[in-house]
């Protein structure tokens, strides 16, 4: 399984990019072949956080790829600079108690 992370530090509403990005981007991710998951985080501070999940590397650039020029085409007026991108294998995967591991 492979992730990638994105950081947006000074995000002028961590919730109305959620709302917006469940709407919009959501429904491209899962039409994504390998798509697992996909995560918004409210960081505090005016700080967002995305994490997305695939089985593999190629499946988790070609989404990241095409969730940055959605985020750029929707999501621009809410946040300044560019996000921290952290991209890599999944080493460790800690499922809760009743999920089923990846």
């Amino acid at each position: 399984m492979y992730a990638v992370i994105r950081k947006f530090n000074k995000m002028r509403s961590v919730e109305e990019v959620a709302r917006r990005a469940e709407a919009g981007l959501a429904p491209i991710l899962r039409q994504s072949p390998g798509f697992r998951g996909y995560y918004v985080i409210n960081g505090g501070n005016d700080v967002g956080v995305s994490i997305t999940l695939f089985d593999t590397q190629d499946a988790v650039q070609e989404a990241h790829r095409r969730a940055i020029a959605w985020i750029k085409d929707n999501l621009s007026d809410f946040y300044e600079g560019e996000p921290e991108v952290t991209m890599g294998e999944v080493v460790v995967n800690v499922p809760g108690q009743g999920a089923m591991a990846a």
